[in-house]
């Protein structure tokens, strides 16, 4: 049996049933005229009120893109999965900033390679100090010998490029 279905807390992507409830009522709300979908303009409104920003054209877009052309709008089931999978996202980039934080230790918002070094040593002390410059250059996009927060996040979601 899984931990969720034994009434503990959900997984970290799951959406917990008052998180669901909550999606469901802000598709309603949104839907005010109870067509059982969202235009392009309901889902930007649901969007604003769930996370507090307005989507890009690029966003809207990809959820639109799904889009059953008998409805011209997004369905309750898939308002729902697009809210959840950005959850997920969210959730995932709150982790990588985490981690950033973790090796900013004098909190000057980019990383060096003594920041590298010093935060290897504390979680694989036996990795060879070469690997450990190969990472960092690998996330210092610009070789400016600083690690932004968005290089970081780029390394961290895309891996080695070669």
């Amino acid at each position: 049996m899984f931990l969720s279905e034994a009434g503990a807390r959900p997984r970290a992507g799951e959406a917990s049933a008052s998180e669901r409830r909550k999606w469901v009522k802000v598709f309603k709300a949104c839907d005010e005229d109870n067509k059982g979908y969202l235009s392009r303009e309901d889902f930007k409104v649901a969007i604003v009120m769930l996370f507090g920003y307005k989507p890009s054209k690029i966003e809207v877009d990809a959820v639109m893109s799904s889009v059953n052309p008998n409805t011209s709008g997004v369905s309750l089931e898939g308002f729902l999965s697009a809210v959840k999978r950005k959850k997920e996202a969210r959730l995932y980039r709150n982790e990588i900033r985490q981690i950033f934080t973790a090796f900013d230790v004098h909190y000057r918002g980019f990383l060096t390679l003594e920041d590298f070094k010093r935060a290897f040593s504390l979680v694989a002390p036996k990795l060879p100090a070469r690997t450990v410059l190969e990472v960092f250059r690998e996330a210092d996009q610009d070789s400016d010998g600083h690690v932004s927060f968005r290089d970081f996040e780029y390394a961290m979601n895309h891996g080695q490029s070669k």
